[in-house]
């Protein structure tokens, strides 16, 4: 309620108490029934009572309170549409929800050009996908700044006998630039007051900060995908030469075995150049690692021996691709012993919810000085790029504990762990 409501409503309040205060103390000097006196002042103290209960009701702090209630529930219930970014399915999300908690009579979201979402009086013509028609909405955009529309002429809408005639356009912002508008739009202009402009500016910064958040998170996402595509391109070639190599000696010692090993690679690189952004089941990431490992058997022969041991009940947990490979890889390229043979051991075990990959090796180790650098990009040739794209893929998809450990010794190898702690269907809701 604005100072000027208030005001009214006071002078309001004083008048009527004169008035029942004059008959009341006239009843004590004029032949008025007693009745009368009675009634007078039982209205003296009603209206006591109401004027206390207003005052109460319309405190600046008491309004200030509700209507950050207001806001806060609005966007808290428009958090998960929003954090998918802005596009028409979230904005009509996020305008029937304004809608729904608020004394507006339609709300509407743009970007810079379209109407996105629009929810309540005049849906059936307000339409969702078209331009935006308001010179005063293009202003807000242009400016960064709040608009107030006190008629339907400001407001622009084509359609004859529309029943909005008032509207607040709120810019959206990302990175301090207008990225589109929140308007409230009411019936009448004696709606715009001071409380309703507060609330739909206060709610335009919070649903801004969560599409900054968005933005924010898709461009980790992006950027997590960009190591590993750059991953992929740095170990790819060294890979395919090493083992092509590999088949072209065996194609003159060992003819078979050079067919077999081309046909399998030939699956293997098929499956490396596939999109890996989604999840894939422990089991099949462990299958693509050991065939891994067998080409680089029969580049090595003797000097590389692998085993492994993976329990039944961990190899279903569904994980990001191409997250072992880096580690064997590793062991690979940086363990080899000149003096006896690299033995490579991976194992997966489920404690709970919990679930652990064990690349260990028995190689040359790592260096004290090294081992805090090692997950640093840059670190070891793209090493650490791999270790480093490995550990946010799992701090990113699973619960809290998750990510890489890595433990080396020099002289006498490196043990490196991957832990999953698997999202609860309850925390799964919360997110």
């Amino acid at each position: 309620m604005t100072k000027g409501r208030s005001r009214g409503l006071d002078a309001a309040f004083v008048a009527a108490t004169v008035a029942v205060a004059a008959v009341a103390l006239g009843g004590q000097f004029l032949p008025l029934p007693s009745a009368v006196s009675l009634l007078a002042i039982m209205l003296l103290a009603a209206i006591a009572v109401v004027s206390v209960f207003v005052r109460l009701l319309t405190r600046p702090d008491h309004l200030r309170a509700l209507q950050s209630r207001q806001v806060l529930q609005i966007a808290d219930r428009s958090l998960a549409h929003l954090r998918r970014g802005l596009d028409e399915e979230t904005a009509q999300e996020v305008c029937r929800i304004a809608l729904e908690m608020s004394e507006a009579a339609a709300v509407a979201i743009t970007d810079t050009e379209r109407v996105l979402g629009f929810a309540g009086l005049g849906e059936d013509h307000h339409e969702v996908g078209g331009p935006i028609l308001t010179r005063a909405t293009h202003e807000s955009i242009e400016m960064n700044e709040h608009r107030v529309l006190a008629s339907r002429e400001e407001i622009g809408c084509p359609k004859k006998g529309c029943l909005l005639r008032a509207a607040i356009v709120v810019p959206l912002e990302a990175r301090g630039d207008a990225v589109g508008t929140l308007k409230f739009y009411y019936t009448t202009p004696r709606l715009l007051n001071e409380t309703q402009v507060a609330m739909v500016r206060g709610l335009a910064r919070l649903l801004s900060t969560q599409l900054e958040l968005a933005e924010l998170e898709a461009q980790t996402e992006l950027a997590c995908r960009m190591e590993l595509k750059a991953l992929q391109a740095q170990i790819n070639p060294h890979f395919l030469f090493n083992t092509i190599n590999t088949i072209a000696m065996l194609i003159r010692t060992d003819p078979g075995t050079a067919r077999e090993l081309l046909r399998e690679f030939a699956s293997f690189y098929r499956r490396m150049l596939e999109d890996n952004e989604g999840l894939v089941p422990l089991r099949q990431e462990l299958d693509y690692t050991l065939s891994y490992l067998h080409f680089e058997e029969a580049r090595f022969g003797d000097r590389l021996v692998v085993s492994s041991d993976f329990a039944r009940d961990a190899v279903d947990v569904p994980v990001p691709a191409f997250i072992v490979q880096p580690l064997v890889e590793n062991s690979v390229q940086h363990g080899v012993r000149p003096d006896a043979p690299l033995a490579i051991h991976l194992s997966a075990r489920r404690d709970g919810r919990t679930v652990r990959v064990v690349v260990a090796d028995n190689g040359v180790g790592i260096s004290d000085a090294d081992l805090g650098h090692v997950m640093e990009p840059g670190f070891g040739k793209g090493l650490g790029i791999a270790l480093k794209n490995v550990d946010d893929r799992l701090k990113g998809h699973f619960a809290s504990g998750s990510g890489l450990r890595i433990e080396s010794v020099p002289g006498e190898g490196t043990t490196v762990t991957l832990t999953i702690v698997e999202v609860l269907p309850s925390e799964a809701d919360d997110s």
